[in-house]
């Protein structure tokens, strides 16, 4: 891909990444109620939660922010791949 075509995908990767984040949140909040049974995570800084529970709540977070943004990332990829019939770098 030449630079006029990785230029004219960065704002779509910009945008799925965006995207990316706020379906990240809404599924760990969605995963954190039925795992844990409360409606919030904790904060780091939560002083009535223990480490365990802010720990395991930031793992979870981490994980699924990964798998959500890297499936976005080769979703996107893989369209831009179809529409021009290379691959973005």
């Amino acid at each position: 891909m030449g630079i006029v075509g990785k230029v004219a995908y960065k704002p779509v990767g910009v945008l799925l990444g965006i995207a990316a984040g706020g379906l990240a949140g809404l599924v760990f909040k969605q995963v954190w109620k039925r795992v844990s049974g409360d409606d919030d995570a904790p904060n780091a800084t939560d002083e009535e939660r223990g480490w365990g529970e802010v720990l395991a709540a930031a793992a979870l977070q981490g994980a699924i922010f990964a798998l959500v943004k890297a499936a976005v990332d080769r979703g996107g990829a893989t369209g831009v791949k179809r529409l021009t019939g290379r691959w973005p770098t």
